[in-house]
């Protein structure tokens, strides 16, 4: 695994740790085997809280460890389905039965991102304010949008915001989430949040910063334990 656990700073590790990874498959290995071996039991599955980490190679992002089986084939649809724009779920679910569970009586979903990135041009206007202030603090996507919660019942979205922002001609990238599920959830988002990064750095002709992930609940569902 990428580090090694002591169970003396479990604590720490627990409530707000961060760390930096070199890539995604070395982030994903390590939380899998510490939330296996210390996760907090809640309901069916084992968490951390607060948990923020660094991955500094963001364009290493498949995941290749052997007991995941993670299939990138699948991680491009969903971003091709992000790009689109389209709320409806129903092609996206004959790949994965789980948005099945997610629609709405239209077969709509909350958590296609990009059509979330896509009210009031979002991402158009990321590209624009870094493009025309390259010190800006103000380059965000809002995901998460209490003002939607209504409409939350079958599916809330998981991410709150991505930030964006240039230092050294490099473009840096910032996920915050409320609620991750390590085996499905960051293998699959990991994956188009860092092909968005990429589009917005070539819109704007930059090198890739760093990625920063940070989940106030990373957890792993019970059937997914012990698997390594």
């Amino acid at each position: 695994m990428a580090n090694k656990i002591n169970r003396q700073t479990h604590d720490i590790y627990v409530h707000g740790y961060q760390n930096k990874f070199r890539n995604s498959q070395e982030a994903f290995e390590y939380f899998y085997d510490f939330i296996n071996r210390y996760g907090y039991e809640q309901s069916n599955t084992r968490s951390m809280f607060n948990v923020g980490f660094t991955i500094t190679n963001p364009e290493e992002y498949n995941i290749d460890t052997p007991f995941r089986k993670w299939n990138p084939t699948y991680a491009e649809r969903e971003w091709n389905w992000y790009l689109s724009g389209d709320q409806n779920a129903n092609d996206i679910a004959k790949y994965a039965p789980i948005w099945n569970n997610m629609m709405d009586d239209k077969g709509n979903v909350n958590s296609n991102y990009g059509w979330h990135w896509q009210q009031n041009n979002q991402l158009d206007y990321v590209i624009n304010e870094l493009t025309n202030n390259p010190d800006s603090r103000r380059a965000s996507i809002s995901i998460y949008n209490a003002k939607d919660r209504y409409n939350f019942e079958n599916d809330t979205p998981c991410t709150y915001a991505i930030n964006f922002s240039i230092t050294e001609d490099k473009l840096y990238m910032s996920v915050m989430m409320r609620s991750n599920d390590l085996w499905y959830g960051f293998c699959n988002d990991q994956y188009c949040f860092i092909q968005l990064q990429k589009l917005v750095a070539e819109k704007l002709n930059l090198q890739l910063g760093t990625y920063y992930h940070f989940a106030n609940n990373l957890h792993i569902y019970n059937d997914k334990l012990n698997k390594n």
